[in-house]
């Protein structure tokens, strides 16, 4: 790679950490701009050997790649073609980033994005404060500008993780930017609350576990104490000083326990959908019932099992999903994206990367619970992005 293309490379990164969680549109036009060069620069035998070697472009190749082969068992290849268009930052964006990412370079793409986070958190609390009138998604009760609340919360639970593990890591870090950091995980953590995003409230709260016994280090006792202390502290001052995120928690639990399958709320229609699911998958437990026939399928049971409920397109369950679309060997096949990444970080001898390397799948493997966070734009970028140094061979190149 030439020095003048890695320089616009390097560029284009950055930028695209800064739009990542702004816009759909400016994101994506980083994005085929990237892959074009890409495409035109040639010196495609490094490329393609660097991606060959590794375990986890290998993993995410394959897991797209079984999306296509499911095509050949599917009715709706309308619907199927359409999953797969959304699936294709596995086998495309993934292991051009990883190409292309630097070392040296990881700082300013982090750094980008958390501006953007900063951005997007002051004018979140500009629309609450109702200084600016309400835009896109947000609402004065749920402010959420630039994506809906099931992407932000999510993000902004790995941001606020960021910043933290600087705060507690980061032995250069001057007193500025201490308190400034500071400041910043404060008025995200409670902007979390002030937002509707459950699952990402439930990643927060995993973030922080998992956190502490990074801090505490092998001290498991001592760890799981804190841990016992700190977040019911943080949960119930959220629950006490925050009306939206206690009607939320109360709702959550009332729908839970008074579940019925014709019951049309948010959690009842998720508890419906994974039952219902769960008998098509029956029928379908090695191969699913192929790529584009969720929908169809799904229909079928609905209309015998919960007449009175609407069907669906997605089960807001990436598990769920993927098992009734591509059985057993497609669970595998997404599962093992997280065990290549967690194996990575966990055999790195960089502090940074190891712990970071650790919380992004472990996050989205709790999120994935509670809906199709490898299918959404924005988690899902931010998924492959953060990958792409995150699991690199930076010390074998």
């Amino acid at each position: 790679m030439s020095h003048h293309i890695d320089k616009i490379y390097q560029f284009l990164l950055i930028v695209l950490g800064f739009l990542l969680p702004l816009t759909v549109f400016g994101a994506n036009l980083i994005i085929v701009t990237i892959c074009i060069i890409w495409i035109v620069s040639g010196n495609y035998t490094s490329k393609l050997n660097k991606i060959i070697k590794n375990k986890l472009m290998q993993a995410s190749m394959l897991f797209f790649l079984l999306h296509l082969i499911g095509l050949i068992w599917t009715s709706d290849l309308d619907w199927g073609f359409h999953i797969v268009h959304k699936m294709w930052y596995f086998i495309g964006l993934f292991p051009i980033l990883f190409t292309i990412v630097r070392k040296d370079y990881i700082k300013y793409y982090i750094s980008a994005f958390l501006l953007a986070i900063s951005l997007t958190e002051i004018v979140s609390y500009l629309v609450w404060f109702e200084l600016i009138a309400p835009f896109k998604n947000a609402t004065v009760e749920n402010p959420t500008p630039f994506m809906s609340h099931i992407s932000y919360n999510p993000i902004l639970s790995f941001a606020i993780y960021l910043v933290l593990h600087q705060i507690f890591f980061n032995k250069k870090l001057s007193n500025t930017y201490f308190t400034l950091y500071s400041f910043f995980a404060l008025s995200m953590s409670i902007n979390m609350f002030i937002t509707g995003g459950r699952a990402g409230q439930v990643a927060y709260f995993v973030m922080l576990a998992i956190l502490i016994f990074q801090i505490l280090d092998k001290q498991r006792l001592k760890s799981l104490l804190a841990i016992f202390i700190v977040i019911p502290g943080i949960f119930f001052t959220a629950y006490n000083t925050s009306n939206f995120f206690e009607k939320r928690v109360d709702a959550a639990l009332l729908e839970a326990m008074t579940y019925s399958n014709q019951q049309y709320t948010s959690v009842g229609l998720r508890i419906n959908f994974a039952v219902n699911s769960w008998d098509v998958i029956k029928q379908h437990p090695f191969f699913g019932v192929g790529t584009g026939d969720f929908p169809t399928e799904y229909s079928k049971v609905n209309k015998i099992n919960s007449p009175g409920l609407p069907a669906t397109t997605n089960p807001h369950n990436m598990y769920t999903l993927v098992l009734m679309q591509l059985g057993i060997f497609g669970l595998v096949s997404m599962m093992s994206i997280f065990y290549f990444q967690l194996k990575h970080a966990l055999t790195s001898n960089r502090k940074f990367i190891r712990d970071v390397g650790v919380t992004l799948p472990l996050i989205f493997l709790v999120l994935m619970l509670s809906d199709s966070y490898l299918l959404g734009h924005y988690t899902s970028l931010m998924f492959v992005f953060f990958s792409s140094f995150l699991y690199n061979n930076f010390e074998k190149t």
